[in-house]
């Protein structure tokens, strides 16, 4: 029934304000629109997500968002450089090595937002 339709992710907020900076000054991220149920970032491929406030940011323990690229390594380093920190993980069937994770032919690196949510940069599966 919804195979057709558009879908879009949502992130939670505790500090509209806070989250907002963030999404500018590290991911270079402007809100297409915004009115108080939040800021709706416009993306490629017709892609997009609403940031939206609550006190229930940073609760997820799951990637909420994974931005596709061809190349991680080159989006970690130029994610670095504007000052976003990349989760390292060591368990089984996860193992990060500088910040990126080698899944088969798959590659991905995670990092948190201002409100501890996860999200993540990565190699799209097609």
């Amino acid at each position: 029934m919804l195979t057709d339709h558009r879908a879009y992710a949502t992130i939670p907020a505790a500090d509209m304000n806070r989250a907002k900076s963030w999404y500018r000054d590290k991911l270079g991220l402007t809100p297409a629109m915004e009115d108080e149920m939040g800021c709706m970032y416009k993306l490629g491929g017709g892609t997009s997500f609403l940031l939206y406030p609550t006190p229930n940011a940073g609760k997820a323990p799951n990637t909420l968002l994974s931005f596709a690229t061809d190349d991680v390594e080159a989006e970690v380093q130029d994610l670095r450089r504007h000052g976003v920190k990349f989760e390292d993980y060591d368990m089984p069937g996860l193992k990060t090595v500088n910040g990126i994770a080698t899944m088969g032919q798959f590659h991905a690196a995670w990092f948190k937002d201002s409100e501890g949510n996860i999200l993540a940069v990565g190699d799209e599966p097609n």
